[in-house]
């Protein structure tokens, strides 16, 4: 069955940023990615070129951060883009990733990567996570201009939020191998304020019980995974760029460890603990970069008094503040019809509907679900 996901009010994908900084050397290691291009001067109605536009600026400067601006502010119409400058330079720390994210509306960070790269050599400027391969000379100073796409709403704020690191980061985790930031540009529309915040909704995911070889798809990200329509599932031995984005997993018991736990969700911190098999990918190997430090997102559950039917009513945020965090990181002997509450690795609660399961632990039996969580 097709799996669907549905932002209530915001399509993010019509969000793209377009890089008008990426150079056809962005993949050398003796060039600067991040190029500053000039920004065209517009003129007024009588011929005349206006003063130059102010620009939303950030910098941060490790050596000297007496001068560092975290944060910035513009104001933009719906369908335009707003030009924006990220100013990073490092002394001791070398940047080897940059992370953007998206806010709009303040309908929660979401990790901002449509980058419109065509060529093959302008594709080794992102990391498979999505990040920015910070390459060559931009590792020390990175000074870039770029666009800030205006996304369709009526009154509200778009938040973009900037920062690089040492290593593989995390999207919704700044601080993880932080190297600068984070700094942040707010594009304002119309009087700037947000509505209340809608439930991020997800419908018919489907996971599969695991393989040995990892090739099932049977864990469940709340963040999309780069380059792909819509998809939040992830196979197991997709491997090291990724298991930072796993939430949870399915398995189905079949002997051991896991023999009375049937249809079970664990979180991508005990899975494999709680499983009790070795599958590939689960786990870094010695060859994976930062393999020692490897640290994957947990995940609370319960069984919820909610009924399907509640949980169909439920459109906004502040529905699910009552939810509780549980000691508990694995939901056992799951039923159709079951609605589990979950806090995830964040802090951000909601509830999980079970749908179908097809019981058993072949590569083709699953259970599927629906999901609505805070943005």
């Amino acid at each position: 069955m097709m799996k669907k996901i549905m932002f209530s009010k915001i399509t993010y994908r019509a969000a793209i940023m377009a890089f008008s900084l990426f150079a056809a050397s962005c993949s050398s290691d003796d060039g600067n990615v991040f190029d500053t291009p000039d920004i065209p001067q517009q003129e007024n109605p009588d011929g005349e070129p206006n003063e130059e536009e102010e620009v939303a600026t950030l910098v941060f400067n490790e050596g000297d951060p007496s001068n560092d601006i975290v944060v910035a502010e513009a104001s933009g119409e719906v369908g335009t883009e707003v030009p924006g400058r990220v100013i990073f330079t490092s002394t001791d720390l070398t940047q080897r990733r940059m992370y953007i994210t998206q806010n709009i509306g303040g309908s929660g960070d979401m990790p901002f990567n449509n980058f419109d790269l065509d060529s093959d050599d302008l594709k080794k400027a992102t990391k498979a996570d999505g990040s920015i391969d910070l390459d060559g000379a931009t590792k020390k100073e990175i000074d870039f201009t770029f666009s800030l796409p205006v996304p369709d709403i009526d009154n509200g704020e778009i938040v973009y939020s900037f920062w690089t690191t040492t290593g593989k980061g995390d999207f919704r985790d700044p601080t993880k191998r932080k190297a600068l930031g984070v700094g942040t540009i707010t594009v304002t529309v119309g009087n700037g304020n947000n509505p209340d915040a809608e439930v991020m909704s997800f419908t018919d995911v489907q996971l599969f019980a695991p393989a040995q070889d990892g090739t099932t798809e049977s864990f469940f990200s709340f963040l999309e995974q780069p380059d792909t329509e819509d998809d939040h599932i992830y196979r197991i031995n997709e491997g090291p760029e990724f298991r930072a984005y796993w939430d949870f997993g399915y398995y189905y018991g079949a002997s051991g460890v896991s023999a009375d736990d049937k249809a079970t969700l664990a979180s991508a911190s005990t899975f494999n603990e709680s499983f009790g098999f070795f599958v590939d990918g689960l786990e870094p190997d010695d060859s994976e970069d930062d393999a020692e430090n490897e640290e994957l997102n947990e995940m609370f559950f319960q069984l919820s008094v909610k009924t399907g039917a509640d949980f169909d009513a439920i459109t906004m945020a502040s529905e699910l503040d009552s939810i509780e965090k549980t000691d508990f990181q694995k939901f056992t002997n799951i039923n159709a019809g079951d609605v589990i509450e979950f806090v995830d690795n964040y802090g951000k609660k909601g509830l999980i509907k079970v749908t179908a399961i097809e019981p058993g632990f072949d590569n083709n039996d699953y259970i599927m679900f629906d999901v609505k969580i805070q943005p």
